[in-house]
């Protein structure tokens, strides 16, 4: 009876745990740096409170961007965390797709400040929705990867497996909507980009459509 030899490829990579925690790390570094981009008025160009308060405002466009980013990247913590919620094993390969992942979502900070220095251009909107692309699309692999390899029990996996990959495809569309929207304003595409945020942060329309499923129901009872 021979004894079959492991290689590093089979052995690396297994655990989740390590996985969850440099995400985590990664996610909250991240949402910390967002924030840094907003800079204090300069003070030798301050000589009134009047003048503060014209440099208070005009920071508007910067704490636009940093809500827009800081709801990104709450977002796909939370699509993340979803989905390790019923991945329970891992292997060499999920764990680089995974760090690519982390990739695109370490790259927020740049394409925020990007977009919060050139707010009225439509290029760093593209630059943004490039980066919301790529985010979207390794979440997706890494779901999808996690699948195939049978790393979801197969019966969770007949309940999660379409509400999990439809929620990254109609998110994705819409957030290639709101980029073309720039062509129109930018402002316009970023307002847009937000609104779709809010509701996959709060769920707005899927609870008035179970409010009127259950107002209809009650109607016809």
């Amino acid at each position: 009876m021979t004894k079959e030899t492991n290689t590093y490829n089979k052995i690396a990579g297994q655990d989740t745990g390590r996985i969850l925690a440099i995400s985590d790390g990664v996610f909250g570094v991240a949402l910390t740096l967002l924030v840094l981009e907003i800079r204090v008025p300069f003070m030798d160009s301050i000589r009134s409170e009047q003048d503060l308060i014209q440099a208070f405002l005009g920071l508007k466009s910067k704490f636009l961007v940093y809500f827009l980013a800081f709801m990104t990247t709450g977002i796909f913590w939370v699509g993340h965390s979803s989905q390790y919620k019923y991945i329970e094993g891992s292997d060499r390969n999920l764990n680089w797709i995974n760090l690519l992942f982390l990739l695109s979502v370490s790259m927020l900070p740049f394409t925020t400040a990007f977009l919060g220095d050139y707010t009225h251009f439509k290029f760093p909107i593209a630059v943004y929705w490039c980066n919301l692309l790529l985010m979207g699309a390794m979440l997706y692999i890494n779901w999808a990867y996690a699948c195939r390899r049978h790393f979801v029990d197969e019966n969770i996996k007949a309940l999660v497996d379409l509400p999990l990959r439809r929620r990254i495809i109609i998110a994705q569309s819409l957030y290639l909507i709101g980029a073309l929207l720039c062509f129109i304003s930018p402002f316009l595409s970023i307002a847009f980009i937000i609104l779709v945020q809010m509701n996959y942060a709060f769920a707005f329309l899927s609870q008035r459509k179970k409010s009127s499923r259950r107002a209809i129901h009650d109607n016809m009872e």
